[in-house]
């Protein structure tokens, strides 16, 4: 997966599955755009992103996009299966 922090007043994390970034999906008037000056920071294991998402959970917005990544944030605990959006069948979720 992928991951990058993006320091502001408060933390947004962006993290992404490897197969998804650089590409842009389209539903309707929907659009989801994973792209690589967003997404791309750090190329990280499951273990070295669910960390992160653990202990950035209180403090942080984050962008998570794809199947792999989704997972880990449910096993963190820090979204429901219930909040999950699809575009084209890729699950996203934005947690401000």
């Amino acid at each position: 997966m992928w991951a990058k922090i993006h320091k502001s007043s408060r933390a947004v994390i962006a993290i992404c599955d490897d197969s998804l970034l650089g590409k842009k999906f389209e539903e309707d008037i929907r659009q989801l755009d994973v792209s690589e000056s967003f997404f791309k920071g750090r190329h990280m294991s499951k273990k070295e992103v669910t960390d992160l998402m653990r202990a950035e959970s209180s403090s942080a917005t984050f962008n998570i996009v794809g199947k792999e990544s989704i997972n880990a944030a449910i096993e963190t605990g820090i979204i429901e299966k219930e909040s999950i959006k699809k575009i084209n069948d890729v699950p996203f979720i934005i947690i401000v």
